[in-house]
């Protein structure tokens, strides 16, 4: 019981952090998403420039919800990786945490469950305003809401075990490097702006980017919000993303505690 109070103390903690910076966590997570559906969900069709060979009117209901994904999945590699490369860095912050009577690796899960928080925070925001900025309809129909919240809480709690594995991994003045060269083809090999299914004119790519977590939470979120949309088999998106938060959460509590053991 005590070990469970630590825990929510910690996680209460972070929450009011957040709500006392909540303005610059609306701006640091919404500006890329909205830019990215006012111009491919708004000004290409208005323009009447093609998208996808469809004049844009299936595309708004290709990216939104890829957009979704890649915002709760980066939003949560970012909370969490570069505070904890800090705590972790000269300072040593992170020794106030790890004095709470909790084992290290529930401090470390903790993180996790914070970050992933903040990712389904993100992510809720981002759906309707896509759907808002859109000058076309989204096509969005949830079918099964049991299959929303599953893809939903496999990715949210992907990426803050992602966020972990990286801020214990990387620090502070190299993050920046590692975004620019993880952000990017993460993102646009993510299936975030293109079904899955597409990719088999160019085979080998096709097979290449399931190696990628984000195309499997995209397919997820496609499948379980729009009507229509080709994605992947239920039973092969929910199988990998449970088989990357297996890999994700147990390499990430090694990684964590092994550094603030060091």
């Amino acid at each position: 019981m005590t070990e469970l109070r630590s825990f929510g103390g910690l996680l209460a903690r972070d929450i009011a952090v957040l709500a006392r910076n909540v303005d610059e966590f609306l701006l640091r997570t919404l500006v890329q998403p909205a830019l990215f559906v006012f111009v491919f969900a708004y000004l290409f069709p208005r323009m009447g420039q093609s998208v996808g060979g469809g004049g844009g009117r299936d595309f708004a209901s290709v990216i939104v919800p890829g957009l979704v994904a890649s915002t709760a999945v980066f939003t949560g590699v970012s909370v969490v990786s570069l505070p904890l490369a800090i705590d972790l860095g000269a300072t040593r912050e992170i020794e106030d945490r790890i004095m709470a009577p909790l084992p290290v690796w529930a401090v470390g899960a903790e993180k996790i469950l914070f970050g992933a928080l903040q990712s389904l925070f993100a992510g809720a925001l981002v759906l309707p305003m896509g759907m808002l900025v859109s000058a076309t309809a989204v096509s969005v129909h949830v079918g099964s809401p049991l299959l929303l919240v599953a893809v939903a809480a496999l990715a949210c709690l992907t990426s803050g075990a992602l966020g972990l594995v990286i801020g214990a991994l990387v620090r502070p003045d190299k993050m920046g490097l590692v975004f620019a060269a993880l952000v990017v083809p993460l993102t646009f090999l993510g299936c975030v702006y293109y079904p899955w299914e597409r990719l088999d004119v160019v085979p080998w790519l096709q097979v290449g980017v399931l190696a990628n977590p984000l195309v499997y939470m995209s397919e997820g979120l496609r499948a379980a919000l729009t009507h229509g949309v080709p994605h992947m088999p239920v039973w092969t998106f929910l199988g990998a993303g449970v088989a990357f938060q297996i890999v994700m959460w147990t390499a990430a509590l090694r990684l964590f505690e092994r550094r603030v053991a060091a």
